[in-house]
């Protein structure tokens, strides 16, 4: 039986991986296209701190990470466009910066309500629901929640808020401005539990000592590329960027970079 050089193999194997990585930045946006998703010349992505889903860091510092800051730069990168990171306080201020078009797009939960307002991309990452509890907390699954006299913390205008508020029987939903409030009041025990995605549960979690992600789930966001409404010929162009991100690896590289935990695989 005749072999291969051993050389061969990964030579073959560099080349197929080139030509895969090429395929998404063989074929710019059109003028429409490009126009549509950046109207003002350059890609405004709307981010919010403390969650490795959207960013975490300093956005002009080369150690920035998070998902939505890396395909947002890498999308403005194969657009053609200069990119611009624009942060908020909360995430509720990203999600009304695309429904007045301030901002270009943003990474975030897909909802029906949100529909409403923004387009969305196919899902690119799904990630688990949950609660982080402080220390000494006597709450141990994610079904001993919903008592009487447990005060649940949400972001303001989040999923957890929407969905919690009308789900407790019991407990009760405590709106929290900003996740660094959060993570006080749960020091200070005015909350019993912090309710959202694990990725941000995670980070909080390494702020808080001796604090618990709950093992379990209550659901699951399915974040995928929003844009404002209106940008219809841009939509192919982001589709077609997701999935190329997906295919490439650009979306596991971000996951890891930014060390996100609590997703699911979507493939």
């Amino acid at each position: 039986m005749t072999r291969l050089p051993r050389p061969i193999l990964p030579l073959a194997a560099i080349a197929v991986a080139l030509l895969a990585g090429c395929a998404g930045l063989a074929a710019p946006p059109s003028p429409e296209a490009r126009q549509s998703l950046a109207p003002t010349g350059k890609l405004r992505v709307g981010l919010y701190p403390g969650t490795p889903t959207s960013i975490i860091g300093d956005p002009a510092s080369s150690a920035a990470k998070g998902v939505g800051f890396d395909l947002g730069r890498d999308l403005a990168q194969r657009a053609g466009v200069p990119f611009e990171p624009v942060v908020y306080p909360k995430n509720a201020d990203v999600l009304a910066a695309v429904r007045s078009g301030a901002v270009d797009m943003a990474f975030t939960n897909a909802t029906p309500a949100r529909m409403k307002d923004m387009d969305f991309s196919p899902t690119v990452l799904q990630v688990e629901q949950g609660y982080l509890v402080p220390r000494g907390s006597a709450i141990a699954l994610p079904a001993d929640v919903d008592r009487p006299g447990i005060r649940v913390g949400v972001s303001e205008g989040s999923t957890s808020e929407t969905t919690l508020s009308r789900e407790f029987r019991n407990a009760s939903v405590v709106r929290t401005p900003s996740l660094k409030a959060a993570s006080e009041m749960l020091a200070a025990g005015k909350l019993d539990a912090f309710a959202t995605n694990k990725a941000t549960l995670y980070e909080m979690a390494g702020d808080l000592p001796g604090s618990t992600v709950l093992a379990g789930r209550w659901g699951l966001e399915n974040f995928a590329i929003a844009l404002p409404k209106g940008r219809e010929a841009a939509m192919p162009y982001v589709r077609r960027f997701v999935a190329d991100a997906r295919a490439e690896g650009l979306v596991t590289r971000a996951i890891e970079r930014a060390g996100l935990r609590g997703t699911v695989t979507s493939e």
